[in-house]
């Protein structure tokens, strides 16, 4: 009878901002039953209370590559492995590019190593807390690292995320060889957002150096921004009271929130009047062109034209 081969196990660990006070138990177990911890320097220091008597292997920025191969190798040889990732492993982490070296490895979730992704608490919803409350609506992240992404791509996505007035989280705006881009930033939000549009800049979430600065999209450019800044940038809503940043999520729309009553017209718990249904009846009534539908809001012809030319929506109901 033959030895089973040995088998190992790879943990994509997401440590939250850094504090152990923000970080699941599921990470702190990973990283106890580690035989190995990898990561950024920074990262692993943030775990050292951590660290008992397992192997730790350091690297700096720019070296992920490294990380991930070496991750998986130790990985395959039978070792139990935690690649440490700030945040969450997932979210601009390590998690990514370790799945694309072991999809090339030949890896399958049948046969190869048992990996498992450990979430943790992302930078922009830490950012957040400290913060107010400015993601209670929509938002989206942007990096503005043109390391890894074309300028041109980057800079179509932070248009299209502006014009359609999402809040927006904006990562690695800055570094020591990249300046320009978050002034590029600026600008094309200008085009869609109103000057006082608040923003917030926080510094190193739940660390030693944590600093939080409420600004506005006219002096983005003048606050103090880093590597380790996240930018909190609001929609169209978006306000800020008693120095924190909030953005409505809606219900004013629909309800006094004074009265605790549903507004005429309204009813709790149903969309709003014009929420899709009486969206699309506006639009059947309309006597605009299909062009100049698109235009006022906002969408495209094809879609306007296919909207009106589909059936009526009650027979979609369930």
């Amino acid at each position: 009878m033959t030895d089973s081969p040995v088998r190992g196990k790879l943990f994509l660990v997401g440590i939250g901002p850094g504090g152990l006070d923000h970080m699941t138990g599921r990470a702190r177990a990973a990283i106890a039953q580690a035989d190995t911890l990898i990561g950024h320097a920074t990262y692993l220091r943030l775990v050292a209370e951590l660290v008992t008597d397992q192997e730790v292997v350091k690297s700096t920025m720019t070296q992920e590559l490294d990380r991930a191969v070496l991750a998986v190798e130790l990985a395959q040889a039978g070792r139990t492995v935690a690649l440490i990732s700030s945040g969450d492993s997932g979210v601009y982490g390590m998690a990514g590019l370790t799945f694309e070296v072991l999809f090339q490895a030949g890896w399958t979730p049948d046969t190869g190593v048992p990996v498992e992704i450990v979430p943790g608490a992302t930078a922009l919803t830490s950012c957040a807390a400290l913060a107010g409350a400015p993601l209670s609506h929509d938002f989206c992240a942007i990096s503005l690292s043109d390391l890894l992404t074309p300028w041109p791509v980057i800079a179509r996505r932070l248009n299209a995320a502006a014009a359609a007035d999402f809040v927006v989280a904006i990562y690695n705006p800055k570094s020591g060889r990249r300046a320009r881009q978050v002034i590029e930033a600026q600008r094309l939000f200008l085009c869609h957002r109103r000057p006082t549009t608040p923003v917030a800049l926080v510094h190193a979430a739940y660390r030693s150096q944590q600093r939080v600065e409420l600004t506005t999209l006219a002096d983005l450019g003048a606050g103090e921004i880093g590597m380790l800044t996240t930018i909190l940038i609001g929609n169209s809503q978006t306000q800020v009271h008693h120095g924190l940043m909030v953005t409505p999520r809606g219900y004013t729309q629909k309800y006094d929130l004074q009265a605790g009553t549903t507004k005429a017209g309204e009813r709790g718990g149903h969309p709003l009047t014009s929420g899709l249904d009486g969206w699309l009846a506006e639009l059947r009534a309309s006597a605009e062109t299909v062009t100049d539908l698109a235009e006022r809001h906002g969408l495209p012809e094809i879609y306007i034209a296919a909207v009106l030319a589909a059936s009526d929506p009650a027979a979609w109901s369930p």
